[in-house]
């Protein structure tokens, strides 16, 4: 069990048993708080998430969910703390906000939650520019990258009961991950990060420890990344819209093990990675 303090998560007091042998401990287990965001004063989702990086969550959920179309839309983000939860409070641009009332959207949170509680089909499906024509990335370089998630995932390793996303550069090395009790919250914390510090997502590759959902496709489209990968399986709406935008979408990503599910061509199926460092058995 993990000794340090370990931010976004409590401890606990618990008793079990393992191997026979009964045991009482402190244990650390992951926070999980309803976080409500408002645009302009308008109450518009309320999510259960980890409170960490909510800056981030907040900028990441606007540009996933077509709320802002650029980080200079969004002008502050203030957090407001009560009995409650947290509060989100977005400050965006006039034109993102007319945008938002012509398509209300309540998401009443769950910490899966996806689609639930969109007002109409025609808020499914965004309207996504197809992914360009990028360099192949190596099989063994989405290999180096779900490796070297483990090692990075300290609330992971701590509570057990968080899932990460991780943007990675063409050779696989993981260059900024963040994690979350919602597979969709960690990708939205990720592209918040990654458009706060300006990093063009488009010469590199997402990799998340969940399964690849229609909507974490979408959102990984909206930030321009060519390649995702999951540890788990996609959806056959995942597969479909992936294949609409011109993405490779990746699961089963275990070890040296993978699946291709959409655009093969992107991904360079060969053995050898060159000078990169030889992949963690």
């Amino acid at each position: 069990m993990v000794e340090q303090p370990c931010q976004g998560a409590q401890k606990c007091q618990v008793s079990g048993f393992r191997e026979g042998t009964g045991f009482e401990a402190d244990d650390w287990v992951a926070d999980e708080v309803p976080v409500a965001l408002e645009f302009n004063g308008i109450s518009h989702a309320v999510m259960l998430a980890t409170p960490l990086d909510l800056a981030e969550f907040a900028l990441g959920f606007a540009l996933s969910e077509g709320i802002i179309d650029a980080p200079a839309e969004l002008y502050a983000v203030d957090e407001e703390l009560s009995e409650l939860g947290i509060t989100l409070k977005l400050n965006v641009a006039s034109a993102a906000f007319a945008r938002l009332k012509s398509r209300r959207r309540s998401l009443a949170g769950r910490t899966g939650c996806g689609l639930c509680g969109t007002e109409s089909l025609n808020h499914v499906a965004r309207d996504l520019p197809v992914l360009p024509d990028t360099a192949p990335i190596s099989r063994l370089a989405v290999a180096r990258a779900m490796s070297g998630i483990v090692a990075l995932q300290a609330l992971q390793q701590a509570t057990g009961a968080v899932h990460a996303a991780a943007w990675c550069s063409p050779q696989g090395e993981v260059v900024c991950l963040r994690e979350d009790v919602g597979r969709h919250n960690a990708l939205d914390k990720l592209i918040g990060a990654l458009a706060l510090n300006k990093v063009n997502a488009s010469t590199g590759f997402i990799c998340v420890t969940s399964r690849a959902s229609f909507e974490m496709v979408q959102k990984a489209a909206s930030a321009g990344v060519p390649l995702l990968a999951a540890v788990s399986a996609p959806t056959a709406l995942a597969i479909r819209t992936a294949q609409r935008l011109r993405m490779t979408l990746v699961g089963f990503a275990r070890r040296q093990d993978l699946v291709v599910y959409s655009h093969e061509e992107r991904l360079d199926m060969a053995a050898c990675l060159g000078r990169t460092a030889p992949v963690e058995a």
